[in-house]
């Protein structure tokens, strides 16, 4: 769950984790930490249609839930870090 300043800015106040509701380090308004966030807007043939979901999920959260996977996560090796 992200919280800005204010409606008209995109500088971040919050980020609490959705799953287990801790707030990530936040300073001048840039995260200190990483974070897995998701969002799909639901299409046809779904009984979500026309919905979107978000959230943000701590490291250790998203450990947990890829660790349930049935098919693992498909993990490749990145040179640039944005």
């Amino acid at each position: 769950m992200r919280k800005y300043l204010n409606q008209n800015s995109r500088e971040l106040q919050e980020i609490k984790c959705n799953m287990c509701g801790r707030t990530m380090r936040i300073e001048n308004g840039y995260l200190k930490e990483d974070c897995f966030t998701a969002e799909h807007v639901f299409g046809y043939f779904s009984a979500k249609d026309g919905t979107r979901h978000r959230f943000d999920l701590c490291e250790s959260c998203y450990d947990k839930m890829v660790a349930g996977f049935a098919i693992p996560a498909e993990v490749g090796e990145e040179t640039e870090l944005v």
